[in-house]
């Protein structure tokens, strides 16, 4: 009897600590299903700022054409030695001004001095030979009226006479070369501006046509720039281009300082060997440029309006592009085809189609979103 008792307590007590257990084993799985349910995430709202949309609709775009070239001085001459001879009294060094007019040189005149002389005595025997004919003439004319001698022998005086007036008329022209001989001794700077270069020194000796100094006025300044053949059938007269020099300035943000430009000329003709075509584009301002600089940017050729976006904001790491657009709250990616690029205020756009005008796409800033990510847009 003892025994049955004792193995009734001892069931009775497993039955309790089992019961006990099954109730703290439920509790905490309650308790890990209740905080596993606290701890899911609520969606992702992505917060686009007014910066981050833009909207498809209808712009002018400047249809363009990249240019690149020298600047050059519109007038610019090279002074140079008409006469040969020492060089001599040459003062100006690059970078001086210069007047037109201005003498900035010589060449010795010593002799070119001895060779006008030379000639005028040359003229002074020829005129003594001309009148010691004229006087022959006139003496047998009037033997010839009073008829002493024969019409043959007067003649005779009248071609010796007109031999002595060529004679003399030569000489005199010799005398008028070299005078202009001694005067291009001098050298003067036929325009007014700067030295850009000096090629020889004083007491050098130079020959006839040898490059002394080169003066430019860079008071007007073009754009000497190369177009491929092709490209150069859009351009035209007049038409305004913006440019970038390079060593001109720079701005607050580093980037070389623009300057506006209008096509002046268009050269008839095409390089040889290159076959490409000049064109040149005169400056709208000229201060702080220098000859030589280099200048790239783009020529306005034509103007087109079109549905457009900035290109940054159509996307190509898919197979085809396509933009981030805003559906009733969320992102959804839509496939565009591209057309023609031109400028809007200095921003690139692209001619776009298969979105509707007045859609609302994200910009390139933004980056990429996934398909049906929700986003919310700033209050208007």
């Amino acid at each position: 009897m003892k025994r049955a008792v004792k193995w009734g307590i001892a069931v009775l007590a497993i039955a309790l600590v089992a019961g006990g257990a099954f109730r703290t084993i439920g509790a905490r799985k309650a308790t890990q299903a209740s905080a596993a349910a606290s701890a899911t995430p609520a969606e992702t709202v992505v917060q686009l700022a007014a910066a981050d949309v833009v909207t498809v609709r209808p712009r002018s775009l400047a249809q363009t054409l990249g240019v690149s070239g020298s600047l050059k001085a519109v007038d610019s001459a090279a002074v140079k030695a008409r006469v040969a001879g020492e060089l001599t009294g040459l003062t100006v060094r690059e970078g001086d001004t210069v007047t037109a007019g201005q003498v900035i040189g010589r060449i010795e005149p010593a002799e070119y001095e001895s060779r006008v002389r030379q000639a005028q005595e040359q003229a002074d025997a020829a005129a003594a030979q001309a009148d010691v004919a004229q006087r022959s003439y006139d003496n047998n004319k009037a033997l010839v009226d009073q008829g002493f001698i024969s019409k043959t022998a007067l003649d005779t005086s009248q071609s010796n006479l007109n031999s002595a007036r060529s004679t003399h008329r030569a000489a005199l022209a010799a005398v008028e070369v070299t005078r202009k001989s001694l005067n291009d001794t001098v050298l003067k700077s036929p325009i007014a501006g700067q030295v850009a270069q000096r090629l020889v020194q004083s007491g050098e000796r130079v020959a006839i046509d040898t490059r002394v100094i080169e003066v430019v006025d860079l008071s007007k300044i073009e754009v000497e720039a190369t177009l491929a053949a092709a490209d150069s059938v859009a351009v035209r007269v007049g038409q305004r281009a913006s440019l970038q020099i390079e060593g001109s300035g720079v701005d607050a943000s580093g980037a070389d300082r623009q300057v506006n430009a209008t096509v002046v000329r268009v050269n008839p003709t095409a390089q040889a060997g290159s076959r490409s075509v000049l064109v040149y584009l005169r400056l709208d301002r000229n201060a702080g440029f220098r000859q030589g600089l280099f200048a790239q940017g783009s020529i306005e050729v034509g103007r087109s309006t079109a549905l457009a976006l900035p290109l940054s904001a159509v996307r190509i790491d898919k197979p085809a592009p396509y933009v981030q657009t805003v559906v009733d709250g969320r992102i959804a990616h839509r496939g565009v085809q591209t057309g023609p690029r031109g400028q809007v205020d200095g921003q690139t756009m692209v001619v776009v189609s298969g979105i509707a005008d007045g859609a609302m796409v994200v910009a390139g800033t933004v980056g990429p979103l996934r398909d049906g990510t929700a986003v919310r847009l700033p209050a208007p």
